[in-house]
């Protein structure tokens, strides 16, 4: 599949499909009424990398909140709404940039048609959400009384088909699972059949750690695959290391060339420096980068430079200094209390010249 070929949208001034690019989106862990809280977190998310933000609207106040956050904020807002049309048409009234809903669960096809025809008049795209743990009871017992590929693509269709009927077709599908067979089965059957955008997600992945083992090969095969216009990695922590763990799954399918890579050696008993620190210190530094700069964090000179000659810039342990290296060419020695700082005003003197 080529995503080029997939119908575009435009989420506000983002647009999404008929690119080969993939949009990086986040949720907000904030309840939405509480507009300081949501309007710092969003802000957060966008200086982190996030191009747009979903919030949940759980009632009428949350709707109605969103006015006062778009003032605030840059970047487009998504509200993520269940089963009450009402709450629907409130965020659209408060100028929302797109809705998430299931048009199948928000009543009868008269709902369906005030919020299609609300945000036909406002041009705001609509997601289909499709959950494999809130499947149509009716697919459930079609196939087998458990979710499958098969049972979340024709729940698309179905929720497509209410949408198309309306003659309404700004819209993207979601097929999320926590079971990463079902997931990805889904994502390539819906890419065969769909040529709308497809958001892309694998739903409660987990922590840091398992949900971005899980996000990252689920996530990837699709992305390798040309599957996918944007997407969502759902961890339970800080949505801004959904953010990070997006960048560096994008910019590993060669799909974001924005964030810089860090090379580090797996620490050994060559190694003459705190290393481990190090990098991390190093990692969390290049967050604040926009670049798609190499850094290299090496644990001794022994081969160091040599295995990193590919790093615009790195360091390599030595016996109380370490090296400073460029291409894997050796620039000069630093003392090891100097090395982090040393490195960061490299970094910045290569991104500023734009390497």
């Amino acid at each position: 599949m080529n995503r080029e070929n997939t119908r575009k949208i435009m989420v506000g001034n983002v647009q999404i499909g008929g690119q080969n690019k993939v949009v990086i989106q986040s949720m907000c862990n904030t309840k939405t009424k509480d507009i300081k809280s949501t309007v710092e977190q969003i802000n957060k998310l966008e200086n982190a990398g996030c191009e747009i933000i979903r919030v949940a609207c759980l009632d009428l106040e949350d709707a109605k909140a969103i006015k006062e956050i778009k003032r605030q904020i840059h970047i487009p807002i998504v509200a993520d709404i269940h089963f009450d049309y009402k709450i629907a048409l409130q965020a659209i009234e408060s100028g929302v940039d797109k809705v998430r809903i299931n048009p199948g669960n928000i009543g009868s096809e008269e709902r369906v048609k005030a919020v299609v025809d609300k945000c036909k008049q406002n041009k705001i795209p609509i997601r289909i959400g499709v959950n494999a743990g809130s499947l149509e009871k009716e697919l459930l017992e079609k196939y087998g009384g458990k979710p499958t590929s098969k049972a979340m693509v024709e729940s698309a269709k179905r929720h497509v088909d209410i949408l198309e009927k309306l003659d309404f077709h700004d819209y993207a599908i979601s097929l999320k699972a926590s079971d990463l067979e079902i997931c990805i089965e889904s994502y390539i059957e819906a890419s065969k059949n769909f040529k709308c955008p497809l958001h892309l997600g694998i739903t409660e992945a987990g922590t840091e750690f398992s949900g971005t083992v899980k996000s990252s090969i689920g996530l990837g095969i699709l992305l390798r695959q040309g599957i996918g216009d944007t997407l969502r990695v759902s961890l339970s922590d800080d949505p801004i290391k959904e953010i990070k763990v997006a960048k560096e799954i994008l910019k590993d399918c060669n799909l974001y060339k924005k964030s810089p890579t860090i090379i580090a050696c797996p620490t050994c008993g060559r190694t003459q420096i705190d290393l481990i620190p190090i990098a991390k210190q190093v990692e969390e530094f290049l967050q604040t980068i926009e670049s798609d700069i190499k850094v290299a964090v090496m644990g001794c000179a022994v081969n160091g430079p040599g295995e990193a000659r590919e790093a615009d810039i790195g360091i390599a342990g030595g016996i109380k200094e370490g090296l400073l290296f460029k291409k894997g060419e050796i620039i000069r020695k630093i003392p090891q209390d100097k090395i982090i700082e040393e490195l960061k005003k490299e970094i910045l003197k290569i991104v500023s010249e734009g390497k």
